[in-house]
């Protein structure tokens, strides 16, 4: 920062859709059934760099943004006064993690609703391009015949005994005549996905229904998936399907391997350890296991530094996590950029939630990669594989116009 800045936190009313109060279709956001946060402009912004103790550089970069600001609250609650912004790649050697403390930001929790603004306020062109009457869509960065095949072998890895598990995604390259909206994305999603966490983090846009992680205080939160299956036409065939999955031995080894990689380091981390039963995530187009991890932590830590603890967990890349990690650069054929890495909010106590960036897209002008993937275990199929990809990829698609019916 050139110039020392002020946070400035009053209470005061917002309207019941947080995005109404988002006065720049590309700011910043994370919302979940009502409660959350909207900014915009830019007072201080981290650029991560790549490669080993990058998430200490971060905390260590950020506390000291931080400081340089001040508290400027006077408000008891969670993420009042400044707060930063946050979208990470998954792979820790690839660049594009950054970490930004907006302007202006607009909150609620709990009840209670407020703005904080560090600095001077900044100047904000509020108007959205007018929408494509035509996404197009130019196909994915690896072939559907060749990521079958790249599925069969991850299969054959799992079953010879060379590793647990490995996730493998796919992307889908769309683009528009005219600049996608992020907060016209984000109100489609908010409408269809209002289970997930809904976000914009810097051209990063997406719903994910995985909290990789919530620290408020000492008290940690983690909400582990794995494991999917399509919603039923019906309430009879939803119940059949849901039952079924419960009952799959593959899907069963899918999310136990992912529940264990994160209590395992939780339990690394905290005085104590909770692992709730598993039950039915239900979103709008498919149905996950999911199971809750809770703790109090040891030592004071902030969320950031907790998401950099877990990343990437089972779920999102493999277990035993380096020969998953090393799989996943040999057989994917893709970049990642952020997609599967942890987006979020932290604010100056240490307080945030930080998700799996999951059903999301890179959103660049008029053009956007989006991304699905899903868990490798013995017994999977490259053909249900796929299909899964292509139902998760159903959810960015529904945020990219109108007349998209997903």
């Amino acid at each position: 920062m050139s110039e020392r800045l002020a946070a400035a936190t009053v209470e005061t009313e917002l309207p019941d859709d947080l995005l109404d109060a988002l006065v720049d279709p590309h700011g910043f956001a994370w919302l979940h059934e009502g409660d959350g946060f909207v900014g915009w402009g830019q007072a201080a912004r981290i650029e991560v760099e790549p490669g080993p103790g990058r998430w200490q550089r971060a905390a260590e970069s950020l506390a000291g943004a931080f400081r340089a600001i001040g508290p400027g609250a006077d408000l008891d609650a969670a993420g009042s006064g400044p707060v930063a912004f946050g979208a990470f790649t998954f792979d820790p050697d690839v660049e594009g993690s950054a970490l930004v403390i907006p302007s202006v930001v607009a909150g609620r929790r709990c009840g209670r609703s407020w703005i904080t603004r560090v600095g001077p306020e900044p100047l904000v062109d509020g108007r959205e391009a007018p929408e494509d009457d035509r996404i197009r869509y130019w196909g994915p960065s690896l072939s559907e015949i060749t990521w079958l095949d790249a599925v069969a072998s991850a299969e054959k890895a799992v079953r010879a005994g060379e590793i647990d598990k490995v996730v493998l995604a796919r992307d889908m390259r769309v683009w528009s005549k005219t600049a996608l909206s992020s907060r016209r994305m984000l109100k489609r999603l908010e409408e269809r996905f209002p289970e997930c966490f809904s976000f914009a983090v810097d051209g990063l846009v997406g719903a994910t229904p995985e909290l990789l992680v919530r620290v408020m205080g000492r008290q940690l939160e983690s909400l582990v998936l794995a494991g999917s299956i399509r919603r039923g036409r019906d309430d009879k065939e939803d119940e059949r399907l849901g039952a079924l999955m419960l009952e799959s031995a593959k899907d069963g080894r899918e999310h136990e391997i992912s529940v264990r990689d994160v209590s395992e380091i939780v339990a690394t981390l905290c005085d104590d350890v909770a692992i709730g039963d598993a039950w039915l995530l239900k979103l709008a187009n498919v149905q996950h296991i999911a199971t809750t991890v809770r703790g109090t932590l040891a030592a004071p830590l902030t969320s950031l530094e907790v998401a950099g603890r877990l990343h990437p967990t089972a779920a999102i890349c493999g277990r035993p996590r380096d020969d998953a990690l090393a799989m996943i650069r040999r057989l994917e054929g893709m970049d990642r950029a952020r997609y599967g890495g942890p987006v979020g909010w932290v604010d100056a106590r240490g307080n945030g939630e930080w998700g799996i960036a999951l059903r999301c897209a890179e959103v660049d002008g008029g053009n956007a990669r989006l991304f699905a993937g899903a868990g490798i275990v013995a017994g999977s199929t490259p053909e249900g594989e796929l299909d899964e990809t292509r139902i998760k990829l159903l959810a960015m698609q529904s945020a990219l116009s109108e007349t998209r019916d997903a």
